[in-house]
């Protein structure tokens, strides 16, 4: 993988994962609020939901690092570098944005219902699942193909 596009995945990588740390304060209040009879927190949704945009981020964020630090020596072509580069890129912010989203609003993102904040999540983790599939097929590809 080529310096640039390495590059380019630490940066979002980096982002994604403050982010997903940025969560972690909602995540916090809300918990601590749970726990707490009557306990009041400013922010919306459940401990489930921050919990998860938490994680989301981070172990996102931390992928994203893992890959770009992994290809750094394997041969491959463009075309495969820009599928692994920006099949992370559109999970790792796809993920992300849609568990905060679904935290913020109630919603599961388990699938289409309507013109609503739900149906935003289910299509923002379909194509987050659908990035991560292309890039670690690639991935997957580019290490058997560089074996010793």
């Amino acid at each position: 993988m080529n310096k640039n596009m390495q590059m380019l995945l630490v940066g979002h990588g980096a982002l994604v994962f403050l982010l997903g740390m940025l969560a972690g304060f909602p995540f916090a209040s809300v918990l601590v609020a749970s726990l707490e009879p009557g306990g009041i927190t400013a922010w919306p949704g459940d401990v489930r939901a921050w919990k998860m945009a938490h994680m989301e981020g981070a172990l996102n964020g931390m992928l994203m690092i893992a890959v770009a630090a992994a290809m750094t020596q394997a041969a491959m072509t463009a075309r495969v570098q820009r599928i692994i580069v920006w099949g992370l890129i559109v999970t790792g912010w796809g993920n992300i944005i849609a568990s905060i989203v679904s935290a913020m609003t109630g919603g599961r993102g388990l699938g289409f219902t309507g013109l609503d904040w739900n149906t935003v999540t289910f299509t923002l983790f379909m194509i987050a699942i659908i990035g991560v599939m292309l890039a670690m097929i690639a991935v997957a590809y580019v290490a058997f193909r560089n074996r010793s």
